[in-house]
């Protein structure tokens, strides 16, 4: 007899800074994540499957440590199930611009979209900067309404898109 699956909300994934051992669960994530939500990211599917697997390795040994940035994955075991980045601004001492932030569709509604924002203001924090910052997509409802529900505002500010022109992000801010 064969039990049926838990719901998302029963299943867990931890939430941890990524580590150097981490570059080729990273690098199946990011490949899942830009063909899911082509428009959030910066890169194309074709760039980043085009990129070797040293060029993974070297950035998620850059983003394990310190406070300049980081990026935080779900981990349930086997494959990552979530990811959320986070760097100090250029131009303001005490923000973080979040970035990169994806859940695979399984996981949505689990919560887990908490737990990631949750580890990067957490990071945000005890590094000094006690202030969060992302940009969405103008018309992407549904991720302005989790973001609300994490305690994000709408700043009013709206820039262009940096990969589309023609589309513009709306900026949301929180305390870290």
């Amino acid at each position: 007899m064969t039990s049926a699956p838990a719901p998302p909300d029963a299943r867990t994934a931890p939430v941890r800074r990524v580590r150097p051992a981490d570059a080729a669960r990273m690098r199946a994530l990011r490949l899942e994540m830009l063909a899911d939500a082509p428009l959030a990211f910066l890169e194309t599917v074709a760039q980043a499957a085009a990129r070797p697997h040293a060029d993974y390795a070297a950035r998620i040994a850059q983003v394990a440590e310190g406070c300049r940035t980081a990026q935080f994955v779900a981990d349930p075991g086997g494959r990552l199930v979530g990811h959320a980045g986070g760097t100090a601004a250029p131009d303001e001492p005490g923000l973080t611009v979040v970035y990169a932030v994806y859940v695979t569709p399984s996981w949505r509604g689990s919560g887990l979209l908490g737990a990631l924002i949750d580890g990067v203001a957490a990071w945000s924090h005890e590094c000094g900067r006690p202030e969060l910052m992302l940009e969405v997509v103008v018309g992407n409802d549904r991720a302005c309404r989790a973001y609300r529900r994490l305690g994000f505002t709408d700043t009013g500010v709206r820039v262009p898109h940096p990969t589309v022109p023609a589309m513009r992000e709306l900026q949301m801010r929180r305390t870290a």
